[in-house]
């Protein structure tokens, strides 16, 4: 568990790490080449240490020294993921496109993850049938394979429904070896796809219109070695923005890609905070004397990411006014309102709205990270409130955050992790940094 003891301001310079949810798609996109590529700025995280397991599970070489990974995927052994490793990462999913339109066959178990709501993969198994592959979904697992003695997907044109980025990138993987056009449209526009559109071009994919809604594939033959820098994470930008906002605290963040965070900035100055950009991969933070309420709605980028809805939420729960927040991609993604009210928080919820009502102070309490973007939420609140915080379930945090209490410690936050349970007499214990001694004086 990890305890805070809030209202300790925060100062200095955090070094964003890569983004997470590029870092894996990127990973998976690796098996597409027949030669070994290098993957660099890549964040130690459990869900990174998953998808490692899932490729060496497939035959996959895997070396990692710091925050580069090399991946031999030369010699695939197996076209089968592993159903212990797959549940537990809904990333795990992506290998299905490179993994069939490379061997031509692939057995991946429906994925796990958070449970934050219903995330079908119909529209990645509509748009590989569209791809010339039959699909079959027995027993909780995808069979997609290459029939009638076809031996490359074929170009089509595809639709989705709704821009999923899942789909998006897994349709956009699976045309990279197809033979001929592949037009996605309605395509999901995320920096990550960007990211993973010129992973796929750097190995020699021909690939355009990647962070518009129409992509366009050519497929090749083979792709080739690359050594590739993956971006950094927007929304752990985006939360440490929140932490400078929530402690009142000047802080200076990078290496950040602005216009990946223009929809965070904005809603940030709506509440009263000044964001400067002092250097192209710089953003400072100057926190504002007079917080008010604001209203979110999520959407797909670029609107507000929906990953950045529960900090916002710790954020407004001490601003002056009443916000509306309307989440519309999961419709379990409000559950930590509960858990925001123990710490005194004033939020009602009404289907997918949260009414927060900003109150004066929170206050320390023992309180469970219900997903991964909840439990940031709820170290954010820590830092603000009055006391101590004990946060539990930290599996889900440690998903997403690359060392997120180490950060925080070197910025001023006084907070640790601890294994066991609190004193049994109920006290609280001291800050780290304060000797127990003076506690009993």
């Amino acid at each position: 568990m990890l305890q805070i003891w809030g209202k300790h301001p925060l100062h200095g310079q955090v070094k964003i790490s890569g983004a997470k949810n590029s870092a894996l798609v990127i990973m998976a996109g690796a098996l597409l080449c027949t030669d070994e590529c290098r993957i660099r700025n890549v964040p130690s995280l459990v869900d990174v240490t998953r998808m490692g397991e899932i490729l060496s599970a497939l035959g996959v070489k895997l070396h990692r020294h710091g925050d580069v990974l090399d991946i031999d995927a030369r010699h695939i052994g197996h076209s089968q993921a592993p159903y212990e490793l797959v549940s537990q990462l809904r990333a795990s999913f992506f290998v299905i496109g490179p993994l069939l339109t490379r061997l031509g066959v692939a057995r991946v178990p429906l994925p796990g993850g958070c449970a934050i709501g219903a995330r079908p993969v119909d529209l990645h198994v509509r748009g590989l049938q569209a791809l010339g592959a039959d699909v079959q979904i027995e027993h909780g697992t995808v069979h997609a394979y290459l029939a009638g003695g076809k031996r490359r997907l074929q170009g089509t044109r595809i639709y989705l429904d709704v821009p999923s980025v899942g789909a998006t990138e897994t349709l956009m993987m699976a045309a990279t070896l197809a033979e001929g056009e592949t037009i996605i449209e309605n395509a999901a526009q995320e920096p990550e796809v960007v990211d993973l559109a010129n992973f796929c071009r750097a190995m020699g994919a021909k690939i355009r219109g990647a962070g518009t809604n129409t992509i366009v594939i050519s497929g090749v033959p083979s792709l080739h070695s690359t050594d590739y820098p993956i971006i950094p994470d927007r929304i752990e930008a985006g939360t440490f923005l929140v932490a400078g906002a929530i402690t009142r605290s000047e802080l200076i963040l990078a290496p950040v890609i602005p216009d990946h965070l223009t929809a965070v900035i904005s809603k940030l100055q709506s509440v009263g905070i000044e964001i400067l950009t002092e250097a192209p991969n710089r953003l400072r933070l100057v926190p504002g004397q007079h917080h008010v309420a604001a209203d979110i709605k999520t959407l797909p980028y670029p609107g507000f990411p929906t990953d950045m809805q529960a900090q916002f939420m710790a954020l407004l729960t001490l601003s002056e006014g009443n916000s509306v927040i309307t989440e519309t991609l999961f419709e379990n993604r409000l559950r930590h309102v509960a858990e925001l009210n123990r710490m005194g928080a004033d939020i009602r919820v009404k289907g997918n709205h949260a009414i927060v009502r900003g109150v004066p102070m929170l206050s320390g309490a023992p309180v469970l990270a219900t997903d991964l973007r909840a439990s940031a939420a709820l170290v954010l609140a820590g830092l603000a409130a009055e006391g101590m915080t004990t946060i539990r379930g930290l599996h889900h945090l440690d998903r997403g955050y690359e060392n997120l209490e180490g950060k925080l410690q070197q910025l001023g936050a006084k907070l640790q992790r601890v294994d066991v349970e609190p004193d049994a007499t109920g006290e609280t214990p001291p800050p780290p940094d304060q000797p127990s001694s003076l506690v009993s004086q």
